[in-house]
């Protein structure tokens, strides 16, 4: 849950760096609620937005311990309830901590899925709804690593390796631009 919300707006790098940082100090809910913000800050400035998301942290955190005896919840609405807990963030620790079937939906997923003609969409909760109604339930929760990694790896934002793609003879992305230009 905490390193979801560090990784938001961040690099992995830094959000590995950060979370072991956090958790080598404050060992469970209970530290982290009664951590001193400054600490806490400290602790996570490599993430950016350290402020906005020590504050996050540390009220989910006491909530956690205070509603849910120190445990992380595994129902997406009760996720949903934490400030500062959106549709991803839920989704990623319903598939990554509980590995429950779910599609948490990033820039890298909604990127992806819409540059191969998977769904035509605009947000990442268009994106969201659309994969859950066509994507068998069995894959849900590989869905975001592999295209999380596609992503850093090939289909980058700008400059996407489609000369090295496998899959950019499926892809619209290709047809439409790329081939276009050649």
């Amino acid at each position: 849950m905490i390193s979801t919300v560090l990784s938001q707006r961040t690099k992995d790098i830094n959000t590995e760096k950060a979370t072991k940082l956090l958790f080598s100090r404050y060992k469970n809910a209970k530290q982290l609620a009664n951590a001193s913000l400054k600490s806490v800050e400290k602790l996570i400035y490599g993430t950016g937005f350290y402020k906005t998301k020590a504050k996050r942290i540390k009220g989910i955190a006491k909530v956690i311990l205070s509603k849910y005896n120190g445990k992380v919840p595994s129902d997406f609405d009760e996720l949903m309830k934490l400030k500062g807990v959106g549709r991803k963030t839920a989704n990623c620790v319903l598939v990554y901590a509980f590995r429950k079937q779910a599609i948490p939906v990033d820039t890298h997923v909604n990127r992806i899925a819409n540059r191969l003609g998977l769904v035509k969409t605009r947000t990442p909760e268009e994106t969201e709804e659309q994969l859950v109604s066509i994507v068998p339930k069995k894959y849900w929760i590989e869905i975001n690593e592999l295209m999380v990694k596609f992503g850093q790896r090939k289909c980058f934002p700008r400059n996407p390796r489609c000369d090295i793609c496998s899959l950019r003879k499926l892809c619209d992305y290709y047809r439409e631009v790329v081939s276009l230009k050649r």
